[in-house]
């Protein structure tokens, strides 16, 4: 098979929704699986609609067009606010976006009618993380104005928390989100049917909490694809951490000095990174003093196609640095033959570039409908 690719066990990503679709709705709460990290995928959709999330997330319009062209029916919903250049396709391809901006919503009001197509609204509400949301004081009024426009329901509301600051879901700014979604209620004479907690990160405080109050969804991607939590990136018991891997071929497989010479300024990437005898205490490398060398690999795999920091490197290997098209390693006393292979774990930075890269294959296997297990490039070059 082709390199880079990225080999994807669908069967695991589906036993992770199940577990956590399972866990959550205990507590009361669904779930929208995310799938932005896959690139709007197909296949992981139809997995995690197998496996019983409630709706599907997507953070571009583009992924929705694609889920829909592949024959996807599912409820969606655009997770990131809609921009004003988008209203007609997000009104055409989501059923629900969540939002921060009246002027936006006003607009998608006129969208959703030439359409005919009513559009719901999630507003969102900031809780202190200061990455999208409606502060606290304006949100009534933000809500109103929704009511009043035609075409437009009003669903409920959001928040989003850990994503910019790493403020923590706990159990004082949830509580804030339920204490303003009865505010509202009561003032509005309604009921809200969505009330959005969060993402991944939130995980933690809805299983733990005594009382979850109004919160009714949540937004899973990073949980159910990677199987860790997003806030100290911990496994999560009983899911797979493992359903995505990433494997590069070796191009090239020398012994060489274990230090650079000559006069040093910066690389293509800026500064230059620690050379293999500069090491943070702790590292498992072995230091090097002038004079020792070392067996230095380099793989068919670049800052084009993934993001180094975010790879996990087999035992005995370790990442040195990339530039656009290469990742060198050391690889200690080993030599790696040409052609060979090294397959990598990856942190969700990791799997968002690689999964969008147009030079990065993507095998699947373990599908729920095994005529869906395919390899393919995710765009034309």
């Amino acid at each position: 098979m082709t390199a880079p690719r990225l080999e994807i066990r669908l069967d695991q990503v589906r036993h992770n929704a199940e577990v956590l679709v399972g866990r959550l709705a205990q507590r009361g709460i669904g779930v929208t699986g995310v799938t932005k990290a896959t690139l709007g995928s197909p296949e992981v959709a139809r997995e995690l609609l197998a496996a019983g999330v409630a709706s599907l997330g997507e953070s571009r319009v583009e992924n929705l067009e694609a889920l829909r062209s592949a024959g996807v029916t599912a409820p969606m919903t655009l997770i990131r606010s809609p921009m004003l250049s988008q209203v007609d396709r997000v009104v055409a391809h989501a059923d629900v976006s969540l939002n921060t901006e009246p002027d936006v919503i006003a607009a998608m009001s006129i969208a959703a009618g030439e359409q005919r197509r009513p559009h719901g609204v999630v507003v969102m509400v900031e809780l202190g993380d200061l990455r999208e949301g409606i502060l606290a004081a304006d949100l009534e009024a933000a809500v109103s104005h929704a009511l009043r426009l035609p075409h437009i329901v009003v669903r409920g509301i959001g928040t989003n928390l850990a994503c910019q600051s790493g403020v923590t879901p706990d159990g004082t700014n949830m509580a804030e989100l339920s204490r303003l979604v009865r505010s509202l209620e009561a003032r509005c004479g309604m009921a809200f049917d969505i009330v959005s907690g969060g993402n991944s990160a939130t995980l933690d405080w809805a299983l733990g909490s005594p009382d979850v109050g109004r919160v009714t969804d949540l937004r899973l991607g990073e949980s159910i694809l990677l199987g860790r939590e997003p806030l100290g990136r911990q496994p999560i018991e009983g899911l797979h951490t493992d359903a995505f891997t990433l494997v590069a071929e070796v191009i090239e497989s020398q012994v060489k000095p274990g230090r650079p010479w000559g006069a040093r300024g910066e690389t293509a990437f800026g500064p230059a990174g620690a050379c293999p005898d500069e090491r943070v205490p702790g590292d498992a490398g072995v230091d090097l003093a002038d004079g020792e060398e070392t067996s230095r690999v380099i793989l068919a795999l670049g800052r084009q196609d993934v993001d180094p920091d975010g790879l996990v490197a087999p035992d005995g290997l370790r990442i040195l640095g990339a530039s656009s098209d290469h990742l060198v390693l050391d690889a200690g006393a080993a030599r790696p033959a040409i052609g060979s292979e090294v397959r990598f774990g990856l942190g969700y930075r990791a799997l968002l570039a690689a999964m969008t890269s147009p030079f990065v294959t993507r095998s699947f296997t373990g599908a729920s409908d095994p005529q869906a297990e395919t390899t393919c490039r995710p765009l034309s070059i």
